[in-house]
């Protein structure tokens, strides 16, 4: 028979078991931080490859009978851009990507995709905004949003010429992220 160890045997073993477990939690944490913050809302390309850009073809907002489609701007770097003019952070964001686009003359092609938004409210925010390059809607079921697996709005995508996700930005763009983008897309960042 085993004689059973006294109370201080017992919080000994209760603390030293305690001390795994929280260790193992902050061990844990870290590397949840690292990956979530390489990836979602840093604006920096996550740790491996980010993918082939999903295909799609969806209407023109005003136009619904004209269709745009990623495949259409084969064999160029695009970004691809969803937002919705009910959503904040992309009143902000959208006349930011607006100037962008302008001041490079077209020369980065963006195609902008307006979700879960009313045609109405979409077009008046749009021309606020001073959006000059295409838009896209994305209605109800969202198929777009879905395929992209978006975590909120707004988010951006970097592809290069083969559509490859070079960079994404979970969360509203700043210039510096454009410009970095737009150096990793052509391949001279």
């Amino acid at each position: 028979m085993t004689p059973m160890p006294g109370w201080r045997g017992r919080v000994r073993a209760l603390r030293s078991t305690r001390v795994v477990v929280a260790a193992s939690a902050v061990a844990a944490a870290a590397v949840a931080l690292i990956v979530v913050g390489a990836t979602v809302g840093s604006g920096a390309p996550a740790p491996h490859n980010l993918g082939r850009a999903k295909d799609f073809t969806l209407a023109v907002l005003g136009h619904p009978g004209r269709q745009v489609s990623l495949q259409s701007m084969a064999g160029r770097p695009v970004i691809v851009n969803f937002f919705a003019s009910w959503c904040e952070p992309c009143q902000k964001e959208t006349p930011l990507i607006a100037r962008f686009y302008r001041a490079g003359h077209g020369r980065v092609a963006v195609i902008g995709i307006d979700v879960n938004d009313s045609a109405a409210k979409a077009t008046a925010f749009v021309r606020h905004s001073g959006v000059t390059y295409p838009v896209a809607v994305d209605p109800m079921p969202m198929k777009a949003a879905i395929a992209y697996n978006l975590p909120g709005l707004p988010a951006t995508f970097f592809l290069n010429a083969r559509h490859v996700i070079v960079k994404r930005v979970y969360g509203p763009v700043t210039e510096a992220e454009l410009a970095s983008g737009a150096r990793l897309m052509t391949g001279r960042g």
